[in-house]
């Protein structure tokens, strides 16, 4: 395997971040929110299901699930969540579906997501969906292997 300059400063520039997010770090964590208390930076998760994309959620229309505030972009999100909340939360606790295929906690951003047989799985970064779906089924796999370990 051949590392690029820019692959090899990227990886640099991750090692706080990595070291940061290992699980004796994590341990403290609740396993639904990463520095927030806001599930998922207030991201509507019903959203990525019905209008396949991230959508901002608001306070107005927020509802207390699993030790989060989760927000939804209306009230009609916010109910649908409500009534089956399982079926939109992301898998693995909305923390990042790769990193945790690998063994590890990292935060995500709404960008990077996949709604897979029906579960929705985020992302740290671009970067980090397109190596996870370059094997979802295997990911899922390990991911769930290593979880909840990961949170210590």
């Amino acid at each position: 395997m051949t590392l690029t300059r820019r692959a090899a400063l990227g990886l640099f520039a991750m090692a706080p971040v990595a070291y940061a997010l290992t699980p004796k770090a994590a341990s403290a964590m609740e396993p639904q929110i990463f520095q927030n208390p806001i599930a998922i930076n207030g991201t509507d998760p019903v959203a990525y299901f019905t209008m396949s994309k991230p959508v901002p959620g608001s306070a107005d229309h927020k509802v207390m699930w699993n030790g989060a505030e989760w927000h939804f972009s209306s009230a009609e999100n916010a109910a649908t969540f409500q009534a089956n909340p399982e079926a939109y939360a992301p898998v693995f606790g909305g923390y990042c579906a790769y990193a945790a295929s690998k063994g590890y906690l990292a935060p995500t951003v709404p960008e990077a997501w996949t709604v897979h047989e029906g579960k929705l799985y985020l992302n740290a970064n671009l970067r980090a969906r397109e190596l996870w779906l370059q094997d979802v089924p295997g990911n899922i796999a390990a991911g769930l292997a290593n979880w909840p370990g990961v949170l210590g």
